[in-house]
């Protein structure tokens, strides 16, 4: 979905475990090359490719991937971008996040507890070699490597300019974006979109729920028109006000 020049919320949507996920990737480009921001699930290459199809963005624009979070579906088709031959990528990520999307640590979310919880809500539906294919990705996440790591407040010079944001809670080096010619907040998990209204991150999701909310304060320094989450999609409205409701705790969370 066309934001303004320079900026695209795509829609990404997968079969995960015999039902559908539809996931909101940003991105964000100029006349002179693409920016990624989070790469999904692992075997979405293909549809990336369509995706900067459908934006009019030439695959071979892509040069940066940034890495919101560890998380596994953001960082899911890293390894793919980073092998595909049309590319010459470089990673951004927070310096927290690095060790874990490279594979040096275990993921924070995949401990022995949470796989064995995940095998158990697996539907009784699903094939076995599904199953079996689900859990090996948990086991033995995807992985890539960091070129650089990021600051909070930091200035990237994409798509006239975007600034980025540390928002710990939902994982340790969170980020989100700004991007200031269209007054956009790239929230990645700090915010979703739940029935069309603004949300803070999904409880279950975030280990330091606490944090996550006092780090909402953190974009009340910019002027928000539009906000990109990266689960729920688009929103639009007094973004600011409700975005300062969340981190007081007020409204449903």
């Amino acid at each position: 979905m066309y934001i303004a020049q320079g900026i695209e919320m795509l829609e990404i949507t997968t079969q995960v475990m015999g039902g559908k996920d539809t996931i909101y990737p940003t991105l964000l480009w100029d006349e002179h090359a693409a920016v990624l921001v989070d790469t999904g699930f692992p075997g979405l290459l293909s549809t990336f490719k369509e995706a900067l199809k459908e934006a009019h963005v030439p695959w071979e624009k892509l040069r940066t991937l940034i890495i919101t979070h560890q998380d596994l579906d953001h960082i899911g088709c890293l390894p793919a971008l980073l092998a595909d031959e049309d590319l010459e990528l470089t990673v951004l990520a927070h310096e927290i996040e690095q060790p874990y999307i490279q594979g040096e640590r275990m993921l924070l979310k995949h401990t022995p507890e949470a796989l064995a919880a995940a095998a158990a809500m697996i539907p009784a539906h699903v094939p076995e070699e599904w199953r079996r294919a689900f859990l090996s990705v948990l086991a033995h996440p995807p992985k890539g490597k960091v070129d650089q790591t990021l600051v909070d407040g930091e200035k990237l010079p994409f798509a006239g300019g975007i600034t980025v944001i540390h928002t710990p809670g939902h994982s340790p080096g969170h980020l989100s974006l700004y991007h200031h010619d269209s007054r956009t907040l790239i929230a990645a998990d700090a915010l979703t979109v739940q029935d069309g209204e603004l949300q803070g991150p999904t409880p279950s999701a975030t280990p330091d729920m606490e944090l996550a909310l006092s780090s909402l304060n953190k974009f009340s320094e910019y002027e928000i028109d539009t906000v990109i989450c990266y689960h729920g999609g688009l929103y639009r409205g007094d973004a600011n006000r409700r975005i300062a409701e969340l981190a007081e705790g007020k409204g449903k969370l």
